[in-house]
């Protein structure tokens, strides 16, 4: 199942889902059923057989889902974790591309799990607001993971049983001397979507491609089976610092091909078995 949060027309910021059948394409509106944001919505389908949810479902309100535009899935998560160097070929890029001020440390295990304020957290309908247009902002594509009860110091033998669901992310980065917290937590600079895709439905975290195109040109295309921590480790090595609670989000790190974005730019991201979602840069 993929739960979203969606307009359409004069209607804003509604809870859906959607089960991915293209034939049907219809977003069911299930705000008034199970409530306003990803936790309510996640909850309410593991607290429901499929029959009871279909019984409760044929009333829902209906939207062919090319007349939506997408929110974050996650509106206000708790806390937004970010692994900073998980690809091998990413770590050499950063080190010849003189932009990485002395940040580069090549271990994940030394560099630690970063967070980025939730403030900074949109949807692809919202966009991305380039701010200091004299310095350089990358894109840097991610899968996420949606966590959907409490992990603390879980194994990675369990951890996946702790996922709700999973997403695509861009983790935009100002380069500069500054924090990476800092740099990255500039508002609109973390774009989730388009949706969330639940864990039922059996996405292998650890084998999925992901791409990024800019103005038609592919930037990065990757697959996070190139992750030097795979996710049950991440959500492991995490928990392990944190109490990661339900709804917070998890990005797991950035391949290869992170380039420059100006305004006026139009990102497309993809991801197999996540869907795509295009994301417009303007200056803030």
């Amino acid at each position: 199942m993929k739960i979203l949060n969606f307009n359409s027309g004069h209607l804003h910021r509604r809870m859906g889902i959607w089960d991915g059948d293209l034939k049907q394409s219809q977003v069911m509106d299930v705000t008034d059923l199970a409530g306003a944001d990803f936790m309510s919505v996640w909850n309410w389908l593991q607290q429901r057989t499929s029959a009871q949810a279909q019984a409760q479902l044929s009333g829902a309100a209906r939207f062919p889902l090319a007349d939506v535009t997408f929110n974050s899935p996650v509106a206000s998560p708790g806390k937004v974790l970010a692994a900073p160097i998980n690809y091998k070929l990413h770590i050499e890029e950063m080190r010849n591309n003189g932009q990485s001020f002395g940040h580069i440390i090549t271990d994940i295990r030394k560099a630690g799990i970063f967070l980025k304020a939730s403030s900074s957290v949109v949807g692809a309908s919202q966009g991305v607001a380039q701010r200091f247009l004299d310095r350089r902002t990358d894109h840097e594509i991610e899968l996420c993971v949606v966590m959907g009860r409490a992990a603390n110091c879980v194994s990675k033998e369990e951890a996946l049983s702790y996922v709700a669901g999973y997403c695509l992310g861009l983790d935009m980065t100002i380069r500069g001397p500054e924090d990476r917290s800092f740099r990255k937590s500039i508002d609109s600079y973390t774009v989730l979507g388009p949706w969330v895709v639940t864990a039922d439905e059996g996405l292998n975290p650890d084998q999925v491609d992901i791409q990024i195109d800019v103005n038609g040109q592919t930037r990065q295309n990757s697959n996070t089976s190139d992750m030097v921590m795979g996710v049950a480790e991440l959500i492991e090595f995490a928990s392990s610092f944190y109490t990661l609670e339900p709804g917070d989000v998890l990005m797991t790190g950035t391949p290869q091909g992170v380039g420059p974005v100006r305004p006026g730019d139009v990102m497309v991201a993809k991801g197999s078995g996540l869907g795509e979602m295009t994301v417009h840069v303007r200056a803030a």
